[in-house]
């Protein structure tokens, strides 16, 4: 199977010949571990990739957003960041109050995406192409306005809060339509919903807000035969039940978190578990035996004739040797289970 059916056939619990798997690579990780990476891909491919945006006219934005110092993103959103090779943080938000929404500018040039190139990119790769682009209401918000100012407004409900969000989504929709029509396979969305705990808003706050959001999205992309694909981080197991139910087809969760067991006894072979494995504890300081211990219980509980993509992050304080084990692991896994 090429890398492409071998996600889909995952996707659809139709009996791939082996895991699929993808490293989420920071700058970080290439920084520190340039032989480590590269011998990582060599030995173990990434079966999905993400298309270029190929924009005809500019996108804004000026700096590295991995770099240290300050980076101004598409939304005008300035970050700053105090250690290389992550992401940093905004500590200014554009709308810090309701009088400054003038300030808002949707980047439009993401918008002119040369359709073109976008299919050229798709033919000449047999891998599973994600879209460029992602939408990330929630946390879009939070670049805006501020967090503190998002919860209080969400506590509130306000109405400008409203007006900024709708204002977010009618541009992400945009961008899932344009993407849409294109040759590639699937379209991301994420926005980071839970502490180590629990969700950041109550079930309740976010059915009303942000539920109906997402299911534009998931509607849009699957009317045009696209698979969608969301990213959360943190504890949302009281959500997972509302994506299954919105069609979601693959979730990167922290599913360590949130207990394998237990996700695996109700979720199983209803939704596709894109990774991941912990990287609070086991990539950083597990030992090769701990490595492939989480990932038997990681197929254990999720593999059902597909359900499973072996995804994890190399970023801030991963050992090198246990990203490389863990996808030993996953393609031993598949060794075992399809010569059985």
């Amino acid at each position: 199977m090429t890398p492409r059916e071998l996600v889909v056939r995952s996707l659809e619990f139709d009996g791939p010949a082996r895991i699929p798997r993808e490293m989420g690579l920071l700058p970080w990780a290439t920084s520190r571990f340039e032989a480590q990476v590269r011998r990582i891909q060599e030995r173990f491919p990434n079966d999905l990739t993400m298309s270029h945006y190929f924009c005809r006219e500019p996108v804004p934005g000026a700096g590295d957003p991995h770099g240290v110092g300050t980076y101004i993103d598409e939304w005008g959103c300035t970050f700053i960041n105090k250690q290389a090779g992550v992401i940093g943080e905004v500590k200014d938000p554009l709308v810090a109050s309701w009088a400054d929404m003038e300030k808002v500018k949707e980047p439009v040039g993401a918008l002119t995406a040369d359709t073109d190139k976008a299919a050229a990119f798709c033919r000449q790769t047999d891998k599973f192409v994600l879209a460029p682009c992602c939408p990330r209401p929630f946390e879009r918000l939070q670049f805006l306005r501020g967090t503190e100012n998002v919860m209080m407004d969400l506590a509130l409900g306000s109405d400008e809060l409203r007006a900024l969000l709708d204002r977010i989504h009618q541009f992400y929709l945009k961008e899932v339509q344009l993407w849409s029509r294109t040759p590639v396979d699937g379209i991301v969305f994420m926005d980071d919903w839970g502490t180590q705990r629990s969700l950041l808003v109550s079930p309740a706050m976010w059915r009303d807000w942000f539920k109906p959001l997402y299911r534009e999205y998931i509607e849009i992309a699957h009317a045009a035969g696209k698979k969608i694909f969301m990213h959360s981080d943190g504890w949302i197991t009281e959500i997972i039940d509302d994506l299954i139910e919105l069609g979601l087809d693959a979730l990167n969760a922290q599913v360590f978190c949130m207990g394998l067991e237990e996700l695996g006894a109700r979720f199983k072979g209803r939704i596709t578990f894109w990774g991941e494995l912990d990287r609070q504890h086991l990539l950083p300081h597990g030992t090769r035996e701990e490595i492939f211990e989480a990932v038997r219980r990681f197929n254990q509980c999720f593999y059902d004739q597909g359900g499973v993509i072996g995804k994890l992050e190399f970023g801030p304080g991963a050992n090198p040797d246990n990203v490389y084990a863990a996808f030993e692991a996953w393609d031993a896994f598949s060794e075992q289970e399809f010569a059985a």
